[in-house]
Parts: structure tokens; sequence; C-alpha cells
């Protein structure tokens, strides 16, 4: 079975997109169609913006966002998705893709959610930190005795979980992950704690503007970050998206059970080849791919 997988932020990279827009007249249109949704140019960030340009959360997301679904739509009869998953921010991309929303809502919710983002960040000093050669359980539980908000953010891969929190409690807890034995606590250079408690503000912001969007029942299952199992109910969906901000993102267990599900090739549709290294991470006898414009 053929799954299909979308990326999440920190996939950026200048001129993204472009050779999309310079190939299909069905990028361009899209593309046109994004400037005019967002109220700005986004594709001359993309094309020929810097890698400063591209790290603003009001850009970064949407590009993401918009490199992944115009490229699934770029393939045309050659998506056939058995199932689809997205890290994070990649998980609108793969709704889109996988038809529970139309491209103009995904966009706008992709847009709302990073303005959201923005603002609960400026709330508190917060960061996220990649912590590594740790089982799960002792992360969780050294984050569980740290005094204030700090918790598990990102189940990436085995020996790979990313933290999340009040940059304070953030740094005690490198200090206790590293003489727990933590080949690496490295605090990222992000201004906020994606996937926690903190994420609050956001997350009641971007729910109304979910529950005020059109879900369609799927083409296929979409396994999400928040529950990591076959969902094509459209209110489910809503939920575990509305849920998706302030609860960590399990893709270590949604690749797992795609696994268990029959997923044997893994396509990577975006910027990046980040989660094929995870998948690989994950399992190593699986199949991974980029997906590419020449399958179109």
């Amino acid at each position: 079975m053929h799954a299909y997988i979308f990326p999440g932020q920190g996939s950026q990279f200048t001129g993204m997109g472009l050779d999309l827009y310079e190939k299909s007249s069905l990028a361009q249109e899209l593309f046109e169609q994004a400037n005019a949704i967002l109220g700005f140019s986004i594709t001359d960030i993309m094309f020929e913006g810097t890698a400063e340009d591209l790290k603003q959360t009001k850009v970064t997301q949407p590009a993401i966002f918009l490199h992944s679904v115009v490229l699934a739509k770029v393939l045309g009869n050659s998506f056939k998705p058995d199932m689809v998953a997205g890290h994070s921010l990649g998980e609108f991309s793969a709704l889109v893709a996988n038809g529970t929303l139309n491209f103009e809502d995904g966009l706008k919710l992709v847009s709302q959610r990073a303005l959201a983002m923005q603002k609960a960040c400026e709330l508190v000093p917060s960061t996220m930190a990649a912590v590594l050669g740790l089982e799960d359980a002792v992360v969780e539980k050294i984050c569980a005795s740290v005094d204030g908000v700090v918790v598990p953010a990102n189940y990436n891969c085995p020996g790979q979980l990313v933290i999340s929190g009040e940059v304070n409690a953030i740094n005690i807890a490198c200090e206790e992950l590293k003489a727990a034995g933590a080949r690496r606590a490295l605090v990222l250079p992000v201004g906020g704690a994606f996937h926690s408690p903190l994420m609050e503000p956001a997350r009641e912001e971007l729910a109304a503007a979910i529950e005020n969007t059109t879900f369609n029942t799927p083409i296929c299952p979409i396994y999400q970050n928040v529950l990591p199992l076959a969902i094509t109910n459209p209110l489910e969906v809503k939920k575990n998206l509305i849920s998706q901000l302030t609860a960590p993102v399990r893709w270590t267990q949604s690749v797992q059970q795609m696994i268990s599900d029959g997923a044997t090739l893994f396509t990577e549709v975006g910027p990046g080849n980040v989660l094929q290294g995870l998948v690989k991470k994950i399992n190593k006898d699986t199949e991974t791919a980029s997906a590419t414009i020449e399958t179109a």
C-alpha cells in the first residue's frame, strides 16, 4: 500500500516551488490564487526571498503547505494514496491532498494557524529542544518532574524526541536529560513552545476557524498526529486537528500504525526529505521516495 507523507515547519528553502511554477500551468494558477487569498505575494518570497524572509511564521507555514499541496495536485492521476499523514503543519497539506479540505479553506486555516501561533509565542518566553539517545519513557518522566511547563512535543523516531515549554523549564530539563544519559539535549532556534499547553490561546483561536470550515469525507484515511489511527470521519478529523496545537505529534506511532495497516512505500510530498529519514529510522525495511513532478 502507498502512503503519502507531508512535511512540517523547518523544510523551507530559498527558491522553493519555482520549478513547479515553471513546469506546470496548474501550479501557476494555484500559486496566483494563493497570492490573492493571502493578500500578499508569497510566491515572490518563496522563489526569491532570503532564508530570513522565509523564516517569518506568517510565510513559513503557508509556503510549506503550498509547496506540498501544489505538488500533490500537479501529480494528477499518478497521485493515488491509500493513506496519508502529515507532520504537524503537514497534517493540513495531507487533508487537502486527500480531499477533506479544499485548497482555499486549507490555505486560510494554515495562515490563521501561523498568526495565532505567533501571537501565543509572544505571551510567554518559550522554546523547544531536541533530545537524542534516550527512551521516550525516560524523557517523559524527567519532563514531568521539572517545575514549570515542559512536555514531550514531537515523537519523531525512536531515540529522537523534541520537548517544548517555558525557556527556564526547558533549560533545566536539558541538564537533567544529559545527566540521565542523553546523547544530546539541544535547544532549538524556535521562538515558541509548539505542541504544548502554552499554545492554548492559539488552539482556541484556531478551533473557531476549524469549526466554521467544511470538512468532506476523504478519498483515503489520514493518520493524525494526536491519534495515530486510520481516520475518515470528518467530525473526528476536526476534533483531532483542534487538539493538535497543544498535544504532541506522535509521528513514530503514526508510521508504525501505517506499516501495520499495510503501508510498504512512503512518498514524501513537499520540500526536503526529513520525513523519509524518520520513516527509515522507525522501520529500516520500508521503501521511501520523494514525489517529483516528472511522474506527473
